[in-house]
Order: C-alpha cells, then structure tokens, then sequence
C-alpha cells in the first residue's frame, strides 16, 4: 500500500488568507464555534461550500439522536470528545459518519461522560480549528488528526496517523445521526481495494409527523487514496466479522490500516439524495481530480467570494467576527439538494429531473430547508439585497415541490413536508421575490401556488401546514380550541392568536402580488383578509388576545403567557405582529402608549439580555415582553420607525446587536438559543448594515428601513439579476460604540428627511447614504416621515 506523508500540523496563516489584492480576507472573521452550546444539528457544518450539499462537521453527540426531532444536538462547544464527522448536516437530515480511531475496535460510540466505553475520543479546543470551508482536530485518545473541507457534494476527510498495527476508519452509515431519526435501513459495500459505497434510509421525527410513511434517503460513493490491509462489518454493539458487505439498521464497516508515523488516508465521498450512482456522478463531476488541499483553497476562496458581496470597514474587531460569522450562516443554511444531473428526490419516493439549459447544467437547483418562519425579516431581506440569485433558485425549488406534491412546504427535508412550526409562511417568501425584481420562475404558477396556501382549505394535507384557514377564512380570525395539545385542526388551534396574526400578513402579502399583476377579486378578498387581527384585538387593554369559538376572549388572561394561543410567544410580543400595517395598530393602542409601551418592554427586556438571560434553552425567553432569540419578535426594534421615534429603532436595534449578540460558544446568539439556519445571523447583518424591512419584502413596492450601522463604511455589491446599479454604499461620519444616533442623511448627494428608501431606488440606482451620527438623538428627524406601506 501507498501512503501519503505530511508532517506536523499545519500553520494556520497557511490557509487562512486565500485572497486577492482586491478582495480583502474575510475568511479571518469567521468563527463557526460561536454559538455552539446549545445549538441545532444543523449548526456546526465549517467543512462545505455556500448552500452545499455536503456539510461535514465534527459531532460531539451526534450519535444520541434526537427523540422529537428539534432538540439541541450535534455539536457543542463545552463538550469535551468527539463520537464521528457526519457529511451531511440538513433540517431532519443527517448520516454517512466516519471515524479514524488506532487500537482495538470498540462498536458503540460511548458517552460523554464515559469516552473510553466506545469509539469516541477525547479533543483538546487547542488543538481545533474552524472556518468557512474547513475544520481540523486532534483526537487525543489515538493521536490521530482529522481534516475535513468539501466541494458542494463531495466531501472530504484526511486523517494523519501515527505509527501503529491498529489503525482503522470506520464507516457508521446505519446508525441514528442528529435529527436524522430512526434507521428503516442501511448497506455498506467495499466494491474493491480503493472503493466503498452504500446508503442510509431514515425515518425522521417530523416526517413521521407530517407526512407519516415517508422515509428519507442518503447514498455516498467514496474512494480511498491507500487500500486497507482488511475489512470488518458489524452492527452497532455486536461482534465484527470479515466481510466486504453488510446491510439493515445498524450496519457499520472497518477498514483495517498498518500505519507508520504521520500516515495519511485521504478520503473523498460523493453525497446525493437520489442514488449511488448519483452519488458516484457527483464525485467524478466535483472532484474525481481534486486532492484535499486544493479543495481546500477552492472552498475557502469561494467563501472569501461570497463574504465580499458585503464588505465592512471601521468598527470593531468583535462586531466584524459577528457579522462575518452571522453572514457565513445564512449562507450555510438551506443546502443543496439535487444532484449534478438535476436529479433530486420528489415527495412522492420517486426521482424527478430539473431541466437542463444549453450548458447541459440544471437550470436551477433544489434545496433543502427548515420553516421560512420569520426569514422575511432576516434572510430573504438579505438574499434579495446581496444574493437574487440564491433566493430565485429557492423559489424555483419550493416550486417543485408544490408542482409534485400540490401544496407548498414550510419546511422541507428531501421534498417531504417537515412543516416545523404547522404554518406556511411561504407565500411572503414568493410574493418578496417578486416584489424586489426577482422574477426569473414561472410567475403564474408561483401566484398560484401562494394563492393556494392563504385560500386553499379542501383537502389540505397536514405537512402544507395552515389546517385552521378555513376558520381564518370563514370568521376572519382563528378561534382558541386546544382539544388537540399543541395542535391545529379544522376547528381552530392552540396558537389560534399567532396563526390569525400569521396569516393576515400572509394574506396581505399575496394580496400585494396580485395587485401587480391585475388580479382585482383576489387582491380585494385578501386585502379583507390581512385586516383579521384586528378581531382578536381587545380595545381595553389594548393588545392582542385570544378568542374562544363563540367568540369570547379566553379568560384568566396574561399577556407575559406563552403557548396558550401563542406559539413560541405572548400577547406582549405578538400585539406588535402586524408589519402590514403598523400605522393601524399605532393608532389603535393609542401613539404615546405605543411608545411608552415599547421602550419600557425594551428597557426590561435588556435586563434579561434581551429574552432568554443566560439560560441555555431555545425557549428561555418566551415569557420576557421581547425575546430576541425566536421569530415572532424580530421585526419589533424597528417599529419605532412608524411611530415618531426613529432614534429609538437605531438606540435599541444598536444595543441589541452589542449586547444579544456575542463572540463565545455560549454567547453567541443569546446564551444557547436556536439560531435557526441563519435567521439571527441574517438579522445581525441586516441591523448592522442600519438598513431592515419590517413589510419583509410584502409591499408591491418594498422599502428598507435605516437604523444604526456599526461601521464606517459598508459597501454591498448589487446583481444585475434584479439591479441596475453596481454597488450600495453606506457611510458613516462620527461613528463611534456609543454614537447610536442618526443625525442628519442623504442619498446620492441629496438631503433625506426621512428614515427609509425604496427597494427599487436602491436597485435601479444604487449609490450612496451618507448618514452623520451622534451621541445624543436627534428627535426630529423623520419624526413625521413613517415608510411607506403600500396601500396603507
């Protein structure tokens, strides 16, 4: 056999800085460890591209599985070792996990608590690192370094080991990964000397859910750089045995190596969701010349390329790490999910086949993706400003699924419904393409398709989410009925306030598209609609609040109460969930309540860190009057806009972003709180560019709103997919930690008197804002000039 040698580790500047002499290396500022405790499977993935497919990673309890498919699992910065490097990191996806390990094979990964009861291995932070496009670790308790960088379906591993008679890789393919579910079924073959292959069929919790039956498939094809001298199969707990094939849940192999000191096994696997030989495809399409290093760099230069879509100077060297690490997740997030061929895995079990354009590439790809539940306010804001052309490849692949399976998914994992929070808020993502200039899908079948999400009712199927909008549509509103724990049904829901709340935005939306495009009896009727809030609203206490079937408010009220017709919320929090129109719910809470209403929630909030504290939880913050870390609070900073107080939106969007946000494991979104696949990342850039839009792109005519930017200059590069011109420029003049407010702008060299642009000036013209800030606010700029909402 041949191995490879490479002595040491490496030095870090060796990889680090792939740039050019104009493209400044932004690569530096990212640190995926931010945030871990606490975080999601699909979190901690450093090793893989933009939207890959192939998202490699480290995983500290992978192997515990996840009983209810949304708990924090994966990877977590305290953990202390190390139980495998799954590829594939999804929304109720993940599996095809390897292990280098030296000595006798142990079949069961152990604990963390008891690291030597299985195959696991202890890792020192010291000796970790992580970046956009590669990770590295030491494995103490074989003396083992493992590498880890991918192309967008390939991924690849790199062990270097030391001098021993007992070093191996273990495949463990049928075994529970993250949120992955139960394994139905699994097989591991080595074809020959160089080549394993194999899949894993899964069962995860939300499938089971929404769309029970279903399973979810994973295949690799991997190819070796140094055959193995022997080959084991075994099942998890079991007794290995001499074989080249092994198959049912469970399954794992061992590839048995003699090593001498600094060895080196290079691994590379194609990844696809549609077959082995797919998977095959990938790697001979991606990679089949490629060796690790050079991987490597392509991948880092691809981040670097990516990240200088928005480039930031000025400011400090913390808020650039938050903002390139906030950056670098949402475009982590929502990954690949077709194959080189366009092949990808329809809803129904069968395979469907994207077209091919005159290049004989897709025309446009599928993606998987966790619920779009509060993305308008932080991703698809971000994706239409920096990224048209990922968010019209995301429409495109919603609208697969809608065109195989009838109805469009909030969430989505392999094209099965995994409607994460059992709503649809997807409308608001088409209708925001739209509406921003991105147009290039089949604009017809899109409205439809929305249309049929706020109107359709008659056979609705659990996993398009919304199973009370027949109620909404009927009474206007959803009632309270909770017969079904934590349940919707056809009667009503227990989120019944969050839903009708949800769905009048909904409704306002696609009223919006067919507004433009001259759908007159649709726009008048969801028009109707998107005013149903306006039913739960209870004129003396001025709130939003919870009404039963026959249409009383629900009693024993308190408004800091979650999941008693909230979801993930209270009334303090979704009373301000009405970004169609906010000049109506000012007038109806009274202006000078409103505002005294929202700085004092803001003022007690930051006592608790804006939500949770430091709790480690997902849901610590749900009974604070605002809860940074989960969606249906998002968009409330920025409110202050519309009401006469524009410098209270740039005081606390500002605090939020130095305080909320941090730079360690622990405090980084939060203390532990659920980061969402890019959605409080996305947020942080957005609030710290100073530009937001509270409509989520809604409007016919979509605006952004200023705020606070953190830097002195921020430079956005436009696409000619939905721009005309080149780049946004944000200057800051007198920027300092403490100069929150804004004290006088312009745009292109003319005075602005007010506190917000439209998307299309933005587009069409691009250009400059120039904004002098201080220390103290300016009361009357843009006091009376409040964004416009179109047709408010």
């Amino acid at each position: 056999m041949k191995f490879k040698l490479m002595g040491g580790l490496l030095v870090l500047a060796s990889f680090i800085g792939c740039k050019s002499a104009d493209m400044p290396d932004l690569v530096k500022y990212v640190n995926p460890n931010i945030g871990t405790v606490h975080s999601r499977w699909f979190f901690y993935t450093p090793a893989s591209q933009p939207f890959g497919l192939a998202k490699l990673g480290a995983s500290t309890n992978g192997t515990y599985g996840n009983n209810q498919g949304w708990e924090a699992v994966g990877y977590e910065d305290g953990h202390g070792s190390i139980d495998g490097f799954p590829c594939l990191h999804e929304f109720q996806v993940g599996g095809i996990a390897l292990m280098p390990i030296v000595g006798d094979v142990k079949t069961v990964p152990g604990t963390l608590e008891d690291p030597d009861g299985g195959f696991r291995s202890r890792f020192d932070k010291k000796d970790e690192f992580a970046t956009s496009g590669y990770y590295s670790v030491l494995l103490k308790d074989y003396g083992v370094k493992a590498e880890l960088t991918a192309t967008s379906r390939v991924g690849f591993q790199r062990y270097t080991f030391p001098k021993s008679d007992k070093a191996h890789i273990l495949f463990n393919i049928g075994n529970r990964q993250g949120e992955s579910g139960a394994v139905k079924d699994a097989s591991i073959t080595l074809v020959d000397d160089y080549t394993v292959q194999g899949y894993v069929i899964t069962e995860p919790e939300y499938v089971k859910k929404y769309q029970a039956g279903a399973t979810v498939g994973m295949y690799f094809y991997a190819k070796l750089d140094c055959a193995p001298q022997s080959v084991d199969v075994f099942y998890q707990g079991g007794e290995l045995e001499r074989g080249k094939e092994i198959s049912g849940p469970g399954a794992m192999m061992c590839l048995n190596y003699k090593t001498d000191k600094d060895s080196v096994v290079n691994v590379k696997i194609g990844l696809s969701y549609t077959s082995v030989e797919n998977a095959r495809l990938n790697l001979e399409t991606e990679a089949e010349d490629m060796a690790f290093e050079d991987v490597k760099q392509n991948t880092i230069h691809l981040w670097n390329e990516s990240l200088n879509r928005i480039v930031v100077s000025g400011g400090s060297e913390d808020n650039k790490i938050k903002f390139y690490t906030g950056l670098y997740h949402a475009l982590l997030g929502r990954g690949l999910c077709s194959d080189v061929n366009g092949a990808y895995p329809k809803n129904d079990g069968s395979i469907g086949r994207i077209a091919l354009g005159k290049d004989g590439k897709p025309v446009h790809n599928h993606y998987n993706t966790d619920a779009v539940w509060g993305a308008y306010w932080n991703l698809t804001s971000l994706w239409a400003l920096a990224y048209p052309e990922y968010y019209n490849d995301f429409v495109n692949s919603q609208l697969l699924v809608y065109k195989d399976a009838g109805w469009l998914g909030d969430g989505i994992a392999n094209s099965k419904y995994v409607s994460g929070v059992g709503t649809n808020m997807t409308s608001i993502t088409l209708a925001g393409a739209y509406n921003s200039g991105i147009r290039n899908f089949d604009v017809e079948t899109a409205y439809q398709a929305a249309r049929k999400n706020e109107l359709g009712w008659e056979d609705r199927i659990e996993g398009a989410g919304k199973m009370d909008v027949k109620e909404f549509i009927d009474k206007g509103y959803v009632p309270y009925e909770n017969t079904q724990f934590f349940g919707t049904h056809a009667g009503g829901s227990s989120f019944s306030v969050s839903h009708t709340l949800e769905y009048s935005f909904s409704a306002y939306a696609v009223a919006q598209w067919a507004k433009s495009l001259g759908k007159t009896d649709d726009y008048e009727r969801l028009m109707k609609l998107s005013d149903g809030w306006e039913q739960l609203f209870d004129d003396n206490l001025k709130m939003i609040r919870p009404r039963v079937v026959n249409g009383d408010f629900i009693d024993n009220f308190n408004p800091l109460e979650s999941w008693r017709g909230f979801q993930e919320g209270n009334a303090m929090q979704y009373t301000f969930f009405v970004p169609q129109n906010p000049k109506r719910l000012i007038e109806k809470v009274g202006a000078e309540t409103f505002n005294h209403r929202l700085d004092s929630i803001f003022t007690e909030a930051r006592k608790s860190i804006f939500g949770g504290g430091k709790v480690t939880n997902a849901f610590s913050g749900l009974q604070s009057p605002y809860n940074h870390g989960n969606q249906p609070s998002l968009h409330i900073s920025w409110l202050f806009n519309y009401s006469g107080k524009p410098y209270l939106t740039q005081k606390w969007t500002r605090l939020i972003c130095d305080e909320f946000y941090g730079t360690d494991g622990e405090h980084g979104y939060g203390y532990g709180q659920d980061e969402d696949q890019g959605q409080l990342g996305a947020w942080y850039v957005m609030a710290a560019i100073g530009l937001f839009d509270v409509q989520g792109g809604a409007c016919q005519q979509p605006t952004f709103q200023i705020g606070s930017p953190l830097f002195d200059k921020i430079e956005i590069k436009l696409s000619p997919m939905n721009a005309k011109g080149k780049s946004l420029i944000i200057e800051t003049e007198g920027n300092s930690p403490e100069s929150y407010y804004v004290q006088s702008a312009s745009f292109n060299g003319k005075p602005l008197e007010q506190c917000w642009l439209y998307r299309e000036d933005i587009y069409n013209n691009g250009g400059t804002l120039k904004l002098v800030m201080g220390t103290e606010p300016d009361k009357g700029w843009s006091a009376t000039n409040a964004p416009a909402v179109s047709d408010r």
